[in-house]
């Protein structure tokens, strides 16, 4: 059973602004896997930096990680092609895709205390990522994390045709865990994701932001630490055993 806390309960938040302290209580957790559960923005825009230069385009992996981190594929790669002046070969895609899969089983590891949150919550919790759900497995299961989930706590872009920034994969992945968004926090690390939960009218930790653009910061709390999320449970604490998301 998940635990979901009762109303009555309060933040339990130290240091933080009155602000925050009125915000609804948090009863579900949506998180984002690349780049948020898994190390894996690294490697994939690696793999992209290196395949695009085979097609003549250079672009360095900070710029990389500042324009494509977190963003839909396919606009990355009309953004590539404008670069280029023409279209990439048919193949592209899968031929990327091949050589993500195979680096990301090699050399994937989890964040840093992603493990120990996602054993220590129990509240009703997912993933949703702009990613397709047989990537977001690869990655799950090669850190081993993906004993926390099951099919039905992890939500895709490509399932709805709707990618981030848009707020409709996190609303989806809220009402499919019976919680309101207002009741949702959201963890991302990519300014695509930030506003996606905001615009879904969501709390929304920023962990590790690759690139602000021109977020407000007043509106996310920023952590750098996953373990951080602990400031922010209800009165009753997040511990006391594993779960397995709903």
């Amino acid at each position: 059973m998940v635990t979901i806390p009762s109303p009555s309960h309060k933040f339990s938040i130290a240091d933080r602004t009155d602000q925050v302290n009125r915000e609804p209580e948090i009863r579900a957790v949506i998180f984002d896997c690349d780049g948020t559960l898994v190390d894996s923005e690294t490697l994939s825009l690696s793999v992209l930096v290196e395949f695009v230069a085979e097609h003549g385009v250079q672009i360095s992996h900070q710029e990389a990680m500042e324009q494509y981190a977190g963003n839909e594929l396919a606009v990355v790669l009309r953004d590539i092609e404008g670069r280029l002046g023409r279209s990439l070969p048919d193949d592209f895609l899968d031929n990327f895709r091949n050589r993500q899969i195979d680096r990301l089983k090699l050399h994937l590891k989890p964040s840093d205390g992603a493990d120990e949150l996602l054993s220590s919550l129990q509240v009703p919790f997912c993933v949703a990522s702009n990613a397709p759900v047989s990537k977001v497995n690869v990655c799950l299961k090669a850190t081993r994390l993906d004993h926390h989930f099951q099919p039905t706590t992890i939500f895709s872009a490509y399932e709805i045709e709707k990618w981030k920034p848009a707020p409709d994969l996190f609303l989806k992945a809220a009402a499919s865990m019976n919680v309101a968004p207002e009741h949702c926090a959201v963890v991302e690390d990519s300014h695509f994701g930030v506003r996606a939960g905001l615009a879904a009218g969501m709390q929304v930790f920023a962990y590790r932001l690759h690139a602000t653009h021109d977020l407000d910061a007043r509106t996310f709390q920023s952590i750098t630490h996953l373990s951080e999320l602990s400031q922010y449970a209800p009165a009753g604490g997040w511990r006391g055993g594993s779960m397995s998301g709903v």
